[in-house]
């Protein structure tokens, strides 16, 4: 499998970042992939996931059946 392009991606915080504002950020537009990287090391690595694992990982953050902290 080949590494998707992931140049020239906008950025958004989580929702979930709290006071301090660092947590994870994440990359929308690129179809049926969700990069996601640390907001404290925005050069380090990005993680990629299948863009339906990471609207399952939301759901169930949101549903409160995951405990989340930064």
């Amino acid at each position: 499998m080949l590494a998707p392009d992931l140049g020239s991606l906008v950025w958004r915080k989580s929702s979930f970042s709290g006071q301090g504002g660092d947590c994870v950020e994440v990359a929308d537009g690129r179809p049926g992939i969700t990069p996601v990287r640390d907001s404290k090391d925005p050069g380090g690595p990005t993680l990629v996931f299948p863009s339906e694992a990471w609207s399952a990982f939301i759901a169930g953050v949101k549903a409160g059946e995951l405990s989340v902290g930064c």
